[in-house]
């Protein structure tokens, strides 16, 4: 959905730094024009009041000053009607002549980005007092870095017992009838449908076209053994190939569909994801360890301070024997129907979806796994993935999710395949490892999603999997986080306490005392 080599300095002297960074301003149209020879400054080619071989008569020069000077009369005497209409509201508009003023568009300074340099590379950092930290490039596609120690074991331990002390809850819902509902709503015919699906245009649907399209199942996992399974359910496959035509594919009643979907009872072996959740408040009154993680995260990543005070609260989750998650990207490309969680509610914008917009993620292990739980990215640093999601499927970039399905082997399926990813991060308590969501625009701020982001949970094979992620939200539109921040802000200095969100409840937990 441009961190700059990160130093040890302290929180006091990165506000000064930050603020002797190069602003972004919008491009200069007035250069771009002058080049055409429409500059506002360019003088326009003048036509002579008189031929070039005459002399202009005294007439004719008496008119034309008349003229002047009916119109310089006329233009002073409205810039008086106007200040006198509007009395005093010319030195004090008040809040509501502001409001309607537009005012210019708030901008901000560029994103900083950590450079990778190659895999392996290792920088030294001081991100707290008298202690180092080595950051290690983990891979260039996507931008991905490890950082040994970055919680020390009593800081893991907290945060696991204030999780527990809040209580977490299932991370997935199974579909409801809202679900079947809205896709009874959809304005789109079975044959486009059967367009939409068959990606390589053959004219029939493939098992791996319709795992491509994992949010069918919305929450449910498909593998080619459940689609198989789902066809004989509603008599979609007669002979029994897992091959549809567009004719079988016509003769399916998408109820039957809808009702299968919301008959069966997936277990949680079946979801996208197996876990459970809860945040923790990090923000002003939070426990000191939780405003510690905060700013040692805002000196590693070296962002302002309000993106990152702004942005979602610590997700901890827990993994069982048994969990998982399968592979996801963790933001989503924002399109002129889509809008950032984050910023909607300041957006004034009505559009029909929204979607998580997170410049980065920092995730923290919070202990040792005893059987698997590794963090797969399937096709990192992967040189033939763009050759297998681009042209050669006769489909668009971003990635064709097709290209992960390859032999009857889904590179998305954490609990199966986990081992033929290019690269997996085993779980070391105190670890952190981050990453870039997003390419870079090339003006510093948000391009399009990274799909090399792409991640999961493997499944924990024994024992207990923790976690923890600090998401760090950002609007790929500039100017529309610039006024996020702005209204912020306000409601900060206005509302005080009053205005935090309720999930900053845990405050209660700021002078817990725990025997870890």
């Amino acid at each position: 959905m441009a961190a700059a080599a990160v130093t040890g300095q302290r929180p006091e002297t990165a506000a000064a730094e930050e603020a002797s960074r190069p602003q972004w301003a919008p491009p200069d149209h007035c250069q771009a024009q002058a080049a055409a020879g429409l500059g506002d400054g360019e003088d326009a080619p003048v036509r002579p009041l008189c031929k070039p071989r005459g002399i202009c008569s005294r007439a004719y020069f008496l008119v034309l000053m008349v003229f002047v000077h009916l119109y310089l009369g006329n233009v002073l005497a409205l810039l008086l009607f106007v200040h006198y209409s509007n009395g005093d509201e010319s030195s004090d508009p008040g809040p509501q002549h502001r409001a309607q003023g537009p005012g210019p568009e708030p901008t901000l300074g560029p994103l900083t980005r950590l450079e990778g340099i190659k895999v392996g590379h290792e920088r030294k950092v001081q991100l707290v007092t008298d202690r180092d930290h080595f950051i290690r490039t983990l891979s260039l596609k996507p931008l991905l870095f490890e950082i040994p120690g970055f919680l020390t074991d009593e800081e893991c331990r907290l945060i696991i017992h204030l999780a527990q002390m809040k209580g977490l809850q299932r991370s997935q819902i199974l579909p409801t009838e809202e679900y079947e509902e809205a896709m009874s709503t959809m304005q789109v015919s079975q044959l486009d449908l059967f367009r939409l699906l068959d990606q390589n245009r053959d004219g029939h649907l493939q098992l791996r076209e319709v795992l491509a399209q994992t949010r069918l199942g919305n929450g449910w996992w498909m593998t080619p053994e459940s689609i198989q399974e789902m066809y004989a359910a509603i008599k979609a496959d007669p002979d029994g190939d897992g091959v549809l035509s567009l004719q079988e594919f016509s003769n399916m009643d998408l109820r039957d569909f809808h009702k299968y979907m919301r008959s069966h009872k997936a277990e949680s072996s079946e979801l996208v994801r197996n876990s459970h959740h809860t945040w923790l408040y990090q923000g002003e009154g939070a426990h000191h360890i939780m405003r510690a993680i905060r700013q040692r995260v805002l000196r590693l990543t070296r962002l302002s301070p309000e993106i990152v005070e702004l942005s979602e609260p610590l997700q901890v989750v827990r993994y069982g024997e048994g969990g998982h998650y399968h592979a996801h990207v963790d933001s989503g490309p924002v399109y002129p129907e889509t809008i950032c969680s984050h910023t909607k509610l300041v957006a004034n914008e009505s559009v029909p979806f929204e979607t998580s917009c997170r410049y980065m993620t920092v995730l923290f292990y919070l202990n040792n796994v005893t059987g698997g739980g590794e963090t797969v990215f399937p096709v990192a640093d992967n040189r033939t993935y763009d050759e297998m999601s681009g042209d050669r499927l006769n489909t668009p970039p971003p990635c064709c999710p097709q290209s992960l399905i390859q032999d009857d082997v889904d590179l998305r399926d954490t609990r199966r395949h986990c081992d033929k990813g290019n690269l997996r991060v085993k779980p070391q308590q105190g670890t952190a490892v981050f990453w870039y969501n997003y390419l870079p625009d090339g003006q510093g701020w948000v391009g399009d999603v990274d799909d090399y982001s792409l991640h999961g949970g493997c499944l924990v094979t024994r024992g207990t999997k923790w976690i923890a992620n600090n998401w760090i939200n950002v609007d790929p539109s500039r100017a529309r986080q610039a006024l996020f921040q702005q209204e912020m802000a306000r409601l900060a200095r206005e509302g005080g306490t009053d205005s935090q969100p309720e999930w900053a409840l845990d405050r209660a937990y700021r002078d817990a005392r725990v025997e870890l």
